[in-house]
């Protein structure tokens, strides 16, 4: 497999030629909190069916705690960027790269509610792709990835997306490493559901 190397700045993504491809069959499944534990949060109002409770002199609920934020690094700042996700036409799709963040969690919280796929898997050096699994966010859905999970860049649905994240970053290559596929290594991944 090829190395891993830093992510840059923009992450490109296209579709391989389909042919000397592992397929790789995942169901994509709704979202939930119990489903997703093992790769992250979701942040939402009432994940787990929780009442909330009272804040802002009784015109709110709040549901605190939804998330740790982690950062194993002490010159790294939470910093909040925009990133719009454009929809994926094409379906199957090969996965010519995961990436993930080895010292923070990253959060992506949708800012224009859209429905949106998200693709992760385990792994320390390289992805595991056994542990390939695709869940379908409502646009009332946000996520968090743990630190070291994973990931394909964010996938919008619907139609475009912009997304409120949040990561720890202090400017080294340990900030987002990523994994690129070969054409003959890329799992071409059919989504059903």
């Amino acid at each position: 497999p090829a190395a891993a190397r830093p992510c840059p700045e923009t992450l490109p993504f296209f579709l391989g030629a389909r042919e000397n491809l592992r397929t790789v069959r995942i169901k994509a499944v709704p979202l939930t909190a119990e489903a997703y534990s093992r790769y992250g949060d979701v942040v939402m109002a009432a994940p787990r069916g929780e009442t909330g409770v009272v804040a802002n002199q009784g015109t709110a609920r709040k549901w605190p705690g939804l998330a740790p934020f982690r950062t194993t690094r002490e010159g790294a700042v939470a910093s909040f960027s925009v990133f719009r996700s454009e929809p994926r036409a094409t379906f199957p799709f090969a996965i010519a790269l995961l990436e993930k963040h080895p010292c923070s969690t990253q959060a992506f919280l949708p800012m224009n509610a859209r429905r949106f796929l998200v693709v992760v898997a385990r792994g320390d050096e390289a992805p595991d792709l056994s542990t390939l699994a695709a869940f379908v966010a409502t646009g009332a859905q946000g996520i968090t990835y743990h630190p070291g999970v994973w990931h394909h860049p964010m996938i919008a649905l619907d139609a475009a997306i912009d997304f409120a994240v949040l990561v720890g970053e202090d400017g080294t290559a340990s900030d987002c490493v990523e994994h690129p596929y070969a054409e003959g290594e890329r799992a071409l991944v059919l989504l059903d559901g």
